[in-house]
């Protein structure tokens, strides 16, 4: 089955370029060109992954991340001609999975989509649990249980967490961390690892300002204690 892309961008001649290149490139391709036509196609088109811009007419593209992070995990690109620093981070820490800065290159657009769908594709039967204090990261559901309750993560949190558990006990550098959840492009952009880390302890450590799990070894990198 192809996969599915959902293009949200007020911009109609982007729009139509990236329809016929993602078409070309075997997506299935649904389009809105606002945020209150995006969440609705977000509901009913069943995307793999979301390619947003933040500058839409009508809504806030922050508001768009958060009304479609109410209720799913799909991955969310930002596509956005914003290059602050601080714009980036508050995209990541509303819940959007990756950051793409107009204008950009078509092959590495592909390749940032690819990657999003494949964090969020589901993982072997074949793997196990792992508990770790009352937290229990299940890795064939790709769910993570705290005192039995499922804590609601982004496929991007996931994916950290994923990568984390099942190098348990030993540290994953920053770069590692970073080219295994976002590719093989990074390797530098550590601002994205505290936001994301910052999120998962406040969502699974029971002190987060005294982790016991998601363990920091400044300078070098993250290590999964279970």
């Amino acid at each position: 089955m192809s996969p599915r892309v959902l293009i949200v961008d007020d911009e109609s001649d982007l729009v139509r370029a990236l329809t016929i290149n993602l078409r070309a490139h075997g997506w299935e391709v649904a389009a809105a060109l606002d945020g209150t036509h995006a969440l609705r196609l977000a509901a009913t088109a069943h995307p793999d992954v979301v390619l947003l811009d933040l500058g839409l007419p009508d809504l806030p593209g922050m508001d768009v991340i958060a009304g479609i992070r109410g209720w799913s995990r799909v991955p969310i690109v930002v596509l956005s001609a914003r290059q602050h620093g601080e714009d980036k981070v508050a995209a990541l820490d509303a819940g959007a999975d990756d950051y793409v800065t107009k204008p950009f290159a078509m092959n590495e657009l592909l390749a940032r989509l690819r990657a999003a769908v494949r964090r969020s594709a589901p993982a072997s039967e074949d793997d196990g649990l792992v508990e770790a204090g009352e937290l229990t990261v299940d890795l064939a559901r790709r769910r993570v249980l705290r005192a039995g309750q499922e804590v609601r993560l982004t496929p991007t949190e996931w994916a950290i967490v994923e990568v984390l558990v099942r190098n348990r006990g030993r540290l994953v550098t920053r770069t590692q961390l970073l080219q295994e959840v976002w590719g093989p492009g990074y390797g530098t952009e550590t601002n994205y690892l505290r936001v994301y880390t910052a999120q998962l302890r406040r969502k699974l450590e029971v002190d987060p300002s005294h982790p016991r799990h998601l363990i920091t070894h400044p300078g070098a990198g993250y290590r999964f204690e279970a």
